[in-house]
């Protein structure tokens, strides 16, 4: 099935902040409070935990570069723009009213940001230059959490987390962008029977296939794109799992309200994965996705429902603790 691409206009502002602190009060439901986390020591040119100045929540972020990042505002779509070396990132883009910014991946070659905007069912497409919307997409009309993004390299795939689909926005050799396409998911991953379901998504070149996170089932699962057809990747249980990453056989699980990401060695050809190492660190806040840097993971504390959260932040952690592993 497909569905066309269009431009929305924005809502107000109050139905912004509504949807967040609905979306913010049942991820405090599902899942207990935080715990404390031994750390890492990180090297003196890597800032360990880097503010982002005036967010009013966070959850998403984007490498942009050997040290640069992009990181969203949950509850108001503002993108900050920020450097692993540096100790605080500034607002970069004032999104309009009615955004919200979830996870997010950046195109360095045709400078875009892609965003997934939540139970609006939408997703936005920013220039990284200007800042400028370049497009707002609806992805789907019915119930929605558009949760977050994968690149390929013909574009941008988004989960969500209320339906049994995924939507893919083709980008062509010029940086032009498509009509969406949804992709109805078989198998595993098509369970949509608990309260949160789809979530982090990443994309497997080696594999030729998309890694999908299932929180309500604590699994992983391998989706063909060109199929939907799903099969659970087996050997490993993953509570609380949110944003994912892949890098070769390397799968980086961002376990939210656990405070932890567990480094998995996959099998992409028998679907089984081994778990290496469990990554913590004492700034640990209930951290939601991670962006990859070389040897160093920045992952986004969302503080979902920690009382009085007024800061929030990116943390640095090493991507590999355990060399021998």
């Amino acid at each position: 099935m497909e569905s066309t691409a269009m431009s929305i206009s924005t809502s107000s502002g109050h139905m912004r902040r509504r949807a967040a602190v609905g979306f913010l009060a049942l991820a405090a439901l599902l899942v207990p409070a935080p715990v404390a986390s031994a750390g890492e020591t990180r090297s003196d040119d890597i800032a360990p935990v880097i503010l982002l100045d005036g967010a009013k929540g966070a959850e998403g972020i984007a490498a942009a570069g050997s040290t640069k990042f992009y990181a969203g505002d949950l509850v108001t779509g503002d993108i900050y723009r920020g450097d692993i070396r540096k100790d605080k990132a500034t607002k970069f883009i004032d999104a309009p009213d009615g955004r919200m910014a979830v996870g997010m991946k950046a195109d360095r070659h045709n400078d875009l940001l892609f965003v997934a905007g939540g139970p609006t069912g939408r997703a936005y497409v920013y220039d990284t230059d200007t800042g400028k919307t370049v497009k707002t997409f609806q992805l789907t009309r019915k119930e929605a959490f558009i949760n977050d993004v994968a690149l390929t390299d013909h574009g941008a795939w988004f989960t969500n987390s209320r339906q049994a689909e995924l939507y893919f926005i083709p980008v062509d050799d010029d940086g032009d962008l498509g009509k969406v396409r949804t992709l109805t998911l078989k198998g595993p991953a098509a369970d949509t029977s608990k309260q949160f379901n789809l979530n982090g998504i990443a994309y497997s070149r080696d594999a030729r296939r998309l890694v999908v996170a299932h929180t309500g089932n604590q699994e992983l699962y391998t989706v063909s794109p060109r199929t939907g057809a799903s099969t659970e990747i087996t050997g490993v249980t993953v509570p609380n799992v949110d944003g994912v990453l892949v890098k070769g056989d390397t799968v980086w699980a961002v376990q939210n309200f656990s405070n932890q990401i567990s480094r998995l060695r996959v099998n992409f050809h028998e679907s089984t994965a081994k778990l290496r190492e469990v990554i913590t660190s004492p700034d640990f806040n209930i951290p939601t996705t991670a962006a990859l840097f070389d040897d160093t993971l920045a992952a986004v504390n969302a503080k979902f429902g920690v009382p009085n959260a007024k800061t929030f932040e990116v943390v640095t952690v090493d991507a590999r603790t355990n060399a021998t592993k």
